[in-house]
């Protein structure tokens, strides 16, 4: 299983599932969006999105909260990014992304857990990253098979 997710080369051949290749597209494209949020909205998704009662800070604290949420959506648009060029010129990679994906999707349950955020009401991205995390399980488990399987250590000629 480990050679399916580190391929000996790094081409454009995706041997999974071919529904892990289409869930793959969304993915991508919704991590950069995400990402965009937290960057381009004025409390950095911060109140808006994730009901932190940003208007109860002082406005020093308020400004760092949305400084730190502007610098994790720039992490997850470069994330979308990486995704990006992997669905369009690295394939075989795509196995590597959605573990990472799904590695990413629990370890933030567990920082969670340990260090929950005071928020004023339930957060509308949980739910987004619920979907993402479980789209990512189903993805990961697609790209490990499928038929292409079969023939990659006659690949290495």
């Amino acid at each position: 299983m480990l050679d399916r997710i580190f391929p000996a080369r790094a081409d454009n051949r995706f041997r999974g599932h071919v529904l892990a290749l289409w869930l793959f597209v969304p993915l991508a494209l919704m991590k950069v969006a995400l990402g965009l949020v937290h960057v381009l909205r004025a409390d950095g998704g911060a109140q808006s999105v994730s009901t932190m009662p940003l208007d109860s800070y002082p406005a020093d604290a308020a400004q760092n909260i949305i400084g730190l949420m502007a610098r994790m959506g720039l992490e997850q648009v470069l994330l979308g990014l990486v995704f990006v060029v992997v669905l369009l010129r690295y394939r075989a990679l795509v196995p590597l992304m959605y573990a990472l994906a799904v590695l990413h999707f629990l370890m933030q349950r567990g920082v969670t857990a340990l260090k929950p955020l005071a928020l004023a009401g339930v957060s509308g991205a949980s739910t987004m990253h619920l979907v993402i995390g479980m789209a990512s399980i189903a993805g990961l488990l697609l790209s490990l098979s499928g038929k292409g399987y079969r023939d990659t250590r006659n690949d290495a000629a």
